[in-house]
């Protein structure tokens, strides 16, 4: 078992592009200290300078890291595109082992306007249409219904609020670390 019943565990997916470390760093901004962000961009490309590929190392260091950081009495948001075929067993232990609620979402916006918002980035150029269209799987969700869809139309203040609400997170203090 990881956690405690009061520890909070989000996780958000959705392609490239589709909001996710905004939504986190909203989440964040929101808390305040005591909000742990798992970002798999952060371990997949900076710490291990790995490809996502299947049985990637990346897999386990974003499992152990969100453990860890719940066992010390962090909420966490792992957050990342995190495919369902490569993720998700990893991602089901997770939520399987976590003491406290555990809320995943899955961002869906289509794929023109994960373009439009990716030409926005502050390193537009770092990769294209044409990695973005190799990434991209429409509706790629986890098994059983265990995601809440958020679509295209929902501002990110408004994605924001949800999970704040949602996760009980806006109810609780941010912690004194």
């Amino acid at each position: 078992m990881v956690g405690t019943e009061e520890t909070r565990l989000v996780v958000l997916r959705g392609n490239s592009a589709s909001g996710k470390s905004s939504v986190a760093a909203g989440l964040r901004e929101k808390f305040g200290r005591g909000l742990a962000l798992v970002g798999q961009d952060n371990l997949r490309r900076i710490v291990l300078r790995e490809r996502d590929r299947p049985g990637a190392a990346n897999i386990g260091l974003i499992d152990l890291t969100a453990r860890y950081a719940l066992d010390a009495g962090f909420h966490v948001v792992v957050e990342g595109i995190l495919y369902a075929d490569r993720y998700g067993d990893m991602l089901a232990r997770l939520r399987a082992d976590h003491r406290g609620p555990t809320h995943g979402y899955y961002l869906d916006v289509p794929f023109e306007e994960t373009l439009a918002r990716h030409a926005t980035k502050q390193l537009p150029g770092e990769y294209g249409e044409a990695e973005m269209r190799g990434w991209y799987r429409e509706h790629d969700l986890l098994p059983g219904g265990i995601e809440t869809v958020i679509g295209a139309d929902s501002t990110l203040a408004a994605t924001v609020d949800r999970i704040m609400l949602d996760t009980g997170l806006a109810c609780l203090p941010a912690l004194d670390r």
